[in-house]
């Protein structure tokens, strides 16, 4: 805690007793329990695992055993054990009852015994005598004549009888656990719960299962942050508290320092364990968690994703989706330059590698333009170069795998190329810019309802005033647009300032630019009076800081 390695502790107490061990660690206002109790697992002996090196010898041979193998060893040592300990109790048992039989015999010929004992010279005379009267060994006849008088009473007579009964079952029993393995393996078991009775009390360390591994995402609080990513790929995360609450019509505050010529394309609030998915123009989509963003202030330049992803050579970042969960009720839409289209379920891109997986395959030549996030009643317009554009319904497009092709989304005419994917619903509004700084908006109502694959309809007039059409989005009223040009001139108007025309329009002057210059781009600007969501829970936030509606998120098909 002193080094700093804990976070969000105050206090540290050690209450323990004879009872046993007990720290009491007490936290900061509003630190999350589990974070504080993974940070402990990971940087301190609270949990600890270590390794164990199971070298046995077997058979007189070193050998590495697993615990089915070390179990299976200790079962037949404890079987061998057993039945060496049976046979030799079954050897004492014999050699007691031999014994008994000698003195039984004795008892039962008591007169002609002593007579016999009494009339021999010597105690060989007597042995030989006793062997060869009664038929005797040597160890019987040794017994009789080592039997004290006190064995001669009727009581000791009655415990010989006894004894001799004992010492018979107990030999039968013997021989029956020797001929019966179940026998034997009740006597382990028997073994087993005799040293439970014995020593069993209860555990003074926890002996756990699995032990789980403690992994970065475990250290991290939740805590809803600001992302911001630039046009030309700089990306971080700053403290939502940072963004300070305005009044509606405020100026807003400095988002980020870019590097000249560079702007702000895409801001949203996001759970620090949420998942960005980075979609590249080869088709290949890149996987973070929004805690692996760095982390710095709002007015920091932030990193190239490109240090952030592991991209090939000549792979560039097509479009950037923030997700919160992978759900299969929501889709992602695919547009390509070629005029391709393609919808995945969501859900299928919750578990990409770290070098990026397949999203979408694509024809030789051909380029991801346009990644959005969509669900049932939305509407697709797929913008094409040359001044026409499709709308179609998203349910147009069925359902595919991650590693296919697509289907067509617009029949394009020689010599063009979809330039922009939006997504909408009705009322929205489609604005349209060219490359000669000229555009318009248009509500999407004028654009009529087509099948899949057709060739669309007008969307603003190519000309040689106008030039090509470079970017198309859908915006309302109170957006803001920032336009780029070829020599780095930006400028900053109001969706409101471009006027409202027809779908078959030229359109009117969005910028003016030098001879020899033309628009490149056009963005959306995130509003950056940022106000965290109504619900204290991470999840979605509202308007432009959505990271569950990707599809509404400024700038989605750069």
């Amino acid at each position: 805690m002193k080094e700093g390695r804990v976070n969000g502790v105050t206090d540290l107490r050690d209450e323990s007793s004879k009872e046993g061990i007990r720290i009491f660690v007490e936290l900061k206002k509003g630190e999350e329990p589990e974070v504080v109790v993974n940070q402990l697992f990971a940087h301190t002996p609270l949990q600890d695992t270590f390794s164990i090196h199971n070298l046995a010898i077997v058979s007189g041979r070193p050998v590495t055993l697993n615990l089915k193998q070390l179990l299976e060893h200790y079962r037949d040592h404890r079987i061998d054990v057993i039945r060496r300990r049976t046979r030799f109790l079954l050897r004492k048992s014999e050699s007691r009852l031999h014994v008994l039989e000698g003195l039984q015999i004795a008892l039962d010929h008591l007169d002609e015994v002593i007579a016999l004992i009494r009339g021999s010279e010597n105690v060989e005379a007597a042995r030989d005598g006793l062997r060869a009267r009664f038929g005797l060994s040597q160890t019987q006849a040794d017994a009789i004549l080592e039997m004290r008088l006190s064995r001669l009473t009727g009581l000791e007579r009655d415990k010989l009888a006894k004894e001799i009964a004992e010492v018979t079952a107990n030999i039968a029993d013997y021989r029956n656990i020797l001929a019966d393995p179940a026998r034997v393996v009740g006597l382990i078991r028997e073994d087993l719960l005799e040293l439970r009775k014995d020593y069993g009390d209860e555990r003074r360390t926890e002996l756990a299962g699995a032990v789980r591994t403690i992994e970065e995402k475990d250290l991290i609080a939740h805590e809803l942050v600001a992302v911001t990513v630039t046009r030309d790929g700089y990306a971080k995360r700053s403290p939502l508290t940072s963004y300070r609450r305005q009044r509606r019509g405020g100026r807003g505050v400095t988002g980020a320092e870019t590097k000249e010529g560079d702007v702000l394309s895409q801001l949203f609030v996001a759970d620090t364990h949420d998942y960005i998915l980075f979609f590249t123009d080869d088709g290949r989509v890149h996987w973070l968690e929004v805690y692996e963003l760095p982390n710095v202030a709002r007015s920091a330049k932030g990193r190239s994703i490109m240090n952030l992803l592991s991209l090939k050579e000549n792979e560039k970042v097509a479009a950037i989706l923030p997700v919160a969960k992978f759900d299969e009720e929501r889709f992602v839409f695919f547009a390509t330059a070629g005029g391709t289209v393609k919808k995945t379920s969501l859900e299928a891109f919750s578990r990409p590698k770290r070098g990026g997986i397949r999203a979408v395959r694509l024809d030789e030549g051909d380029r991801l333009i346009g990644v959005s996030v969509v669900s049932g009643g939305d509407q697709i317009v797929l913008a094409t170069s040359n001044g026409y554009a499709i709308r179609f319904d998203e349910s147009d497009a069925r359902t595919m795998g991650r590693d296919t092709y697509g289907v067509r989304g617009i029949s394009l005419r020689e010599g063009d190329r979809v330039v922009a994917l939006v997504v909408g619903r009705e009322g929205a509004q489609v604005l349209a810019a060219s490359e000669n700084g000229f555009g318009k908006r248009t509500p999407i109502e004028e654009y009529r309802h087509q099948s899949r694959g057709g060739m669309g309809v007008i969307n603003i007039r190519v000309s040689e005033r106008n030039g090509k059409v470079v970017n198309v989005l859908v915006v309302k009223d109170d957006d803001e647009l920032l336009l780029l040009s070829e020599q780095g001139m930006v400028q900053r108007i109001r969706a409101t300032e471009i006027r409202e025309t027809g779908r078959a329009a030229q359109g009117v002057r969005l910028m003016n630019l030098d001879e020899g210059d033309r628009l490149t781009t056009m963005a959306m600007i995130p509003k950056e009076d940022l106000e965290p969501p109504a619900s204290d829970a991470p999840g979605p936030a509202d308007g432009n800081g959505t990271p569950d509606s990707a599809g509404d998120a400024p700038n989605a098909s750069e």
